[in-house]
């Protein structure tokens, strides 16, 4: 879309802000490529190739065949024969993620990062008078190409967050996508509800069931309607729906925990099993605990059982989790505490919370989350 200057004075009239969300592309694979002139057009992933590794991050070659990142890697492989396995090299990630940072502060004081390779940006000050949140954005994504050795990033323009990280994602990758005021409700509109954050595979296919696959389906379900099937989850898809945010961007927003889930494909009841599974869900967690550089000292296990009843146990230790080692021995105690168990288990949860900086930790849906039950 075309630069937003003429959409400027109304934008303040209204008090609305000017938000760009900024998406690395493929960033830890981009890395390998960039560091290794050979693995360039080649499908890579970052990750362990063992029996019981996990990808982490996948090049667009290899998305082509189906990989995708949180995958086993023996899946992958078997996706894509040529495979290319890299493991991660997280010193390189955060330095990348260090120059990215810098560029950002050039142009807004608010700078909100999710992660070392996405951030929120409220530009809606103009710093430096450019005039145009688009050609802000333009900017930024041609600085980080030149100075970071030819990575790309992808980059989403809007009032709010909501839309801004929506749009980053709609042109990927090494693209730009605007979304002005009044066109918000539209562009959700003719979305797959599945691109709503926090909407899994199984959520998508919940909603299927009562008619709604669209962002047009979902606005045209009443908050009570909402209420009734998703619960606490409903006000979040009655706003998303209509393309409503109010969250600010903040700096150095506070991250309370950091987790992810499993829906299994079939109920598990085998101790061994579920211990491999466990296992997983650690690789994938640990790795985006890494990215976020987060230091807590309480694990959680959460598990829910085939009759949808759920119960979760936790276990705080006095200093902060030192490394994966000790994550995973927290986490195997926990299970192991509840072996044999009554009935099988059709998801398992993992999560890190008490937060360094956080005075308790709170009960909440791990981020990253895997899947809206």
């Amino acid at each position: 879309m075309a630069s937003d200057e003429d959409h400027d004075d109304g934008e303040e009239a209204l008090g609305l802000r000017k938000i760009i969300h900024v998406d690395m592309d493929a960033f830890y694979a981009s890395c390998e490529q960039r560091d290794d002139p050979s693995l360039r057009g080649q499908p890579v992933a970052v990750g362990g190739s063992s029996e019981r590794g996990v990808v982490m991050a996948a090049s667009y070659e290899a998305r082509t065949f189906g990989v995708r990142s949180a995958m086993p890697s023996v899946q992958a492989a078997r996706l894509c024969p040529n495979l290319i396995f890299r493991k991660a090299r997280f010193d390189v990630y955060r330095g990348v993620s260090q120059q990215i940072r810098a560029i950002f502060q050039d142009y807004a004081q608010e700078v909100e990062p999710l992660a070392l390779d996405e951030a929120y940006l409220d530009v809606t000050e103009d710093l430096k008078g450019i005039g145009s949140a688009t050609r802000i954005a333009e900017l930024i994504r041609a600085r980080i190409k030149a100075e970071t050795g030819g990575l790309t990033a992808s980059a989403g323009v809007s009032y709010n967050k909501f839309l801004a990280k929506l749009a980053s994602d709609h042109n990927k990758p090494d693209g730009l996508c605007v979304i002005r005021p009044g066109e918000g409700a539209q562009f959700v509109a003719a979305l797959p509800v599945r691109r709503f954050h926090g909407v899994g595979p199984r959520g998508a296919e919940k909603m299927a069931k009562l008619g709604i696959e669209t962002g047009a389906d979902l606005a045209a379900k009443d908050i009570a309607f909402l209420r009734a099937n998703f619960g606490s989850f409903a006000d979040y898809l009655y706003r998303a729906a209509r393309g409503i945010d109010l969250r600010r961007v903040k700096a150095n927003r506070p991250r309370k925990s950091l987790g992810a889930e499993r829906t299994f494909d079939r109920d598990l009841s085998s101790g061994p099993v579920l211990r491999e599974a466990l296992d997983n869900i650690i690789d994938i967690i640990w790795e985006r605990i890494q990215r976020a550089e987060a230091k807590g000292r309480t694990v959680t296990l959460k598990l829910k059982h085939a009759d949808f009843t759920s119960h979760t146990r936790a276990k705080s230790v006095p200093h902060p989790v030192a490394d994966k080692r000790e994550f995973a021995k927290l986490g195997h105690a926990l299970l192991d505490e509840v072996l044999p168990l009554p009935q099988p288990v059709r998801l398992m949860g993992l999560t890190l919370s008490a937060m360094e900086g956080e005075k308790e930790p709170e009960d909440q849906a791990p981020d990253g989350q895997l899947s809206l039950l």
